[in-house]
């Protein structure tokens, strides 16, 4: 297959440089469901492009028959955040003129109907009972991307929007008519390969054949993959009280590959293998071994995100003998030492720091250095039993 390939201007610069994204598109031979990929939301987190590399060279080798449907496929998603630099140091987490995350910049349907008294997602579910569950995703998806546009079109408006406004709703325009969802990441600091997943969709993370999944038992619809799934989530619960029970086949992931400003060639392999085979186990790409053997019995070992405990620096100092990265720890355990200096004519000291609760450390500062307040490690505590 040879895919489309369309650039979007993000944004035009002072020195008369203009910033796009280009989307790699490519549509099989029989219409149907609609995938899209992303990397590198955040500057520093790079794996993700090097999967989509090898995703875009995989299908360019596969018969259009092979493929239902079409796949989206975005690199470096923010070249702004992407060419973020601080010395040595690849940074891209925030915007530098207003200090905000940039992935929770993102339109959030229910929030702006609160804003703008429009009828809410309850009472259009109750306008739906008596369609079937392909019409009521047809309709609800219409009125999303028809508010959508309405919204982009304040662009045109001579008083402007801000960059963060301009920028989201270029790139959500992207996938309002997905099906799947895939924003790609990686840790800022230390981690491995994880996946967030929403509730409800608990089934489909073993077809990433991933060992950990963090569940989201709280969000607040601003992450890009909260802003695609939050509204439809809620009208199926509104549905559900209204007793029509609907699951619509519709499911958004971040997918965390390894660590930030490296791209780890285990992380990049686990990525490409686990897009592949969610993308076949939904129907979408027709590959010959694949679903893989191991997707029938792979267990998926889920945290709630509101159970996830961080630790921060009690007092200034150098950070030793921190657990390993995966390590179980168990309440009590040793976490790690902190050597502590002071000007006060007394000894350095070395101080323990022990865990609270047990749990699975997934992510850890990359500097050894930390002011009091600065954050060291987080820790997974008590698993769902999933």
């Amino acid at each position: 297959m040879i895919p489309d390939i369309d650039s979007v201007d993000i944004a035009h610069l002072a020195s008369g440089d203009t910033l796009a994204i280009q989307v790699y598109k490519f549509r099989g031979a029989t219409p149907g469901k609609k995938a899209y990929l992303q990397a590198n939301l955040h500057g520093a987190e790079l794996s993700g492009n090097a999967v989509i590399y090898q995703l875009i060279q995989f299908l360019s080798e596969l018969d259009d028959s092979q493929l239902q449907g079409e796949i989206w496929l975005v690199p470096t998603c923010n070249p702004f955040a992407t060419n973020q630099r601080s010395h040595h140091y690849a940074s891209g987490r925030y915007n530098p003129y207003t200090g905000t995350d940039w992935n929770r910049i993102f339109w959030d349907y229910e929030k702006d109907l609160k804003n703008q008294s429009q009828p809410s997602i309850a009472d259009f579910a109750k306008s739906q009972l008596h369609l079937n569950y392909q019409q009521i995703q047809n309709n609800f998806r219409q009125q999303l991307i028809r508010r959508f546009q309405d919204l982009k079109q304040s662009e045109s408006k001579a008083s402007g929007l801000p960059f963060e406004d301009h920028y989201r709703y270029q790139l959500q325009s992207l996938c309002l008519d997905a099906n799947y969802v895939l924003d790609l990441h990686s840790s800022t600091n230390q981690s491995f390969d994880y996946l967030y997943c929403f509730q409800g969709r608990e089934a489909s993370a073993k077809y990433f054949l991933l060992n950990t999944a963090i569940l989201l038992d709280r969000y607040d619809g601003d992450a890009f993959d909260e802003a695609f799934m939050k509204p439809w989530l809620s009208l199926e619960k509104q549905l559900e009280n209204l007793g029509k029970v609907v699951k619509f086949d519709l499911e958004a992931w971040t997918i965390e590959l390894g660590s930030g400003m490296q791209i780890n060639p285990d992380s990049v392999y686990r990525g490409v293998r686990g897009v592949k085979n969610y993308l076949v186990s939904k129907g979408m790409l027709d590959l010959q071994r694949f679903p893989l053997i191991q997707t029938a019995s792979k267990t998926v070992q889920f945290f709630p995100k509101s159970k996830s405990q961080k630790y921060y620096a009690k007092q200034g100092g150098m950070l030793q003998s921190r657990v390993l990265l995966g390590t179980w720890v168990t309440s009590g355990q040793l976490l790690y030492q902190l050597l502590v200096f002071n000007r006060e004519g007394c000894l350095p000291q070395l101080v323990d720091v022990h865990s609270e609760d047990s749990g699975l450390v997934y992510d850890l500062s990359s500097n050894a250095s930390v002011n009091q307040g600065e954050y060291i490690l987080e820790v997974l505590t008590q698993p769902n039993p999933v």
